[in-house]
């Protein structure tokens, strides 16, 4: 005879009608720097069944069909799972459908809450904000990076039910409740985010090319105030995509980084800005001749010159006084060759080879942004130094974080080092304003202000070969604005666009994002500046047919 205690019989009884059901935490939002919603979840419905408790699975399956919107031979072969207690029918189902659901009160059928993310704005910054999963689980962009903070911590609610699948209104319950998720409070202005994105999608028609993207900055913070990434779509229409090409994928900088060659020889006092060089169209660097875009006769060009009209072989003679060793050391310091501490997934840190290691030629390929690569916000985070007044700040795209009891956490100070003195910037901003008044930066000028910046036109490297992809080119124009008090800086790239130079399709759209982004931040025109001559005393600026860059 075997005595079984009552209390040990009834907590076993207990303990097989109790079912742990999941609370999922509300996922925090992403905001704009102005408070406005990027991307939030909302509630929907998630339907589950338990297949032991359903007796009439073919019944269920030919009821809930057509509510469901689910196939009835798949419904039926998932209410029929054999040795399963938990299986979903159907996910992010609205309020009618649940509600009908409900209606029907299927045995061993039951609803769930389950959030949705939702972006209010589309698409708009789709290749920041990233994705989630179907569980709400971010997969990709900042959803992905900012996942533990963004999630939050489910809670569990412990149900007692009958034979008959139903909860027991008068059971043993327990309820602990989940913790909302941080919300995100990024640097991006949504209305900029939109300009950029729309004026990059136009010149991407337009041109004709393979996408875009463009990044805006406030250059003495390093606040990233627009980040765009456009492709496109399977019909061919320029779309935002999902994957964020300005961070993750890289392009020989090309003529932009000789804003960092020259920087270098002047914060050295190789060179002042009015010394002038003899200058061919042609320069043998070891095996490998450099030449400017045009040919010419050997011209008298300043170093204000070689800037303006992006001279290769002026740019070249410069560096070989400044050398490899020291070149590479400055790249460096502007931040070539290492991620840029956005900690974005998939993040390039771009290309800079070793000096060591490089040929002999190397002196000649990387002062003009040959043979090395960078991504787009990692090349405007360089031209920031000379914008700012020659420090590097780290860019940030999280102005804050606010936790589940509403207190606001900013984010911690950008890091910063000096790369170049205030001196040096100043005499780059006076040399990369005549760049654009005087040289192949002219279409990036904007009414009632100075601008300063730097046109690049970059050769593709081949992904089936050594060297380069025939006719296929990136341009390239990066600048900030109001040149000597800089409010904004901004790079815009095109992929294979026709025409290819960077002067000619980049600059439009530097200069209509730069006139709409000083409107919508209200900044004045400064008082009228004249753009210095820095050339030699009593010779005018030379304005030899060199590139269209």
């Amino acid at each position: 005879l075997q005595v079984v205690a009552p209390d040990d019989h009834a907590e076993r009884g207990v303990a097989q009608r109790v079912r742990t059901v999941a609370l999922p935490a509300e996922r925090g939002s992403i905001f704009d720097r102005n408070g406005n919603e990027l991307a939030l979840s909302v509630r929907q419905h998630a339907v589950w069944a338990d297949p032991a408790l359903v007796g009439d699975p073919a019944g269920h399956a030919a009821a809930l069909a057509p509510v469901l919107e689910v196939g009835e031979a798949e419904l039926h072969r998932r209410l029929a799972a054999d040795g399963s207690r938990f299986v979903y029918l159907a996910r992010q189902v609205g309020d009618e459908a649940a509600a009908e659901v409900s209606r029907l009160d299927l045995e061993g059928v039951a609803l769930l809450d389950e959030p949705r993310r939702f972006r209010p704005a589309g698409d708009l910054a789709v290749s920041v904000l990233g994705d989630v999963d179907p569980d709400n689980r971010g997969v990709s962009g900042l959803e992905l990076e900012h996942q533990e903070r963004l999630a939050g911590a489910p809670g569990e609610l412990l149900v007692e039910r009958g034979a008959d699948g139903r909860t027991i209104a008068a059971g043993e319950r327990r309820l602990s409740p989940p913790t909302r998720g941080d919300d995100l409070v990024l640097t991006i202005d949504r209305s900029l985010q939109y300009h950029v994105e729309q004026s990059l999608a136009e010149q991407v028609t337009a041109t004709d090319a393979r996408g875009g993207m463009a990044v805006a900055m406030d250059p003495d913070s390093g606040e990233v105030l627009a980040l765009a990434s456009i492709g496109r779509d399977g019909d061919g229409e320029p779309r935002p995509t999902a994957h964020n090409a300005a961070l993750t994928s890289v392009f020989e900088p090309g003529s932009v980084s000789k804003v960092l060659t020259l920087s270098a020889v002047l914060e050295e006092d190789l060179r002042d800005p009015g010394d002038v060089l003899t200058v061919p169209d042609t320069l043998q660097v070891g095996p490998k001749p450099f030449t400017d875009s045009e040919r010419h006769e050997p011209l008298p060009l300043s170093v204000t010159d070689i800037l303006a009209q992006s001279s290769n072989v002026g740019t070249i003679l410069l560096a070989q006084e400044l050398g490899m060793q020291r070149l590479d050391d400055y790249l460096r310091r502007f931040g070539l060759g290492a991620t840029t501490g956005l900690g974005f997934p998939g993040e390039s840190g771009g290309i800079l080879p070793d000096p060591q290691e490089q040929s002999s030629t190397a002196i000649g390929s990387v002062s003009i942004g040959q043979g090395i690569a960078v991504n787009a916000v990692q090349m405007l985070a360089a031209v920031n130094v000379v914008a700012n007044g020659g420090t590097y700040v780290q860019p940030n795209l999280v102005r804050s974080v606010v936790d589940g009891e509403g207190t606001e956490h900013p984010a911690s100070p950008a890091e910063r080092h000096e790369v170049v003195s205030p001196e040096t910037a100043d005499e780059m901003k006076a040399m990369l304003a005549r760049a654009v008044s005087e040289g192949t930066g002219i279409n990036a000028q904007v009414a009632g202000y100075e601008v300063a910046g730097k046109t690049g036109t970059a050769r593709k490297p081949s992904t089936q070969f050594r060297g380069y992809e025939p006719g296929a080119y990136m341009a390239v124009f990066a600048g900030f604005v109001p040149a000597q008090q800089p409010e904004l800086s901004l790079i815009v790239v095109l992929d294979e666009p026709h025409p290819y130079y960077g002067g000619i399709v980049a600059a439009p759209v530097f200069a209509d994002i730069a006139e709409y982004a000083l409107r919508l931040f209200r900044v004045p025109p400064p008082a009228e500046v004249e753009v210095a001559s820095l050339s030699p005393a009593g010779m005018p600026p030379t304005r030899a047919a060199l590139p269209r860059d």
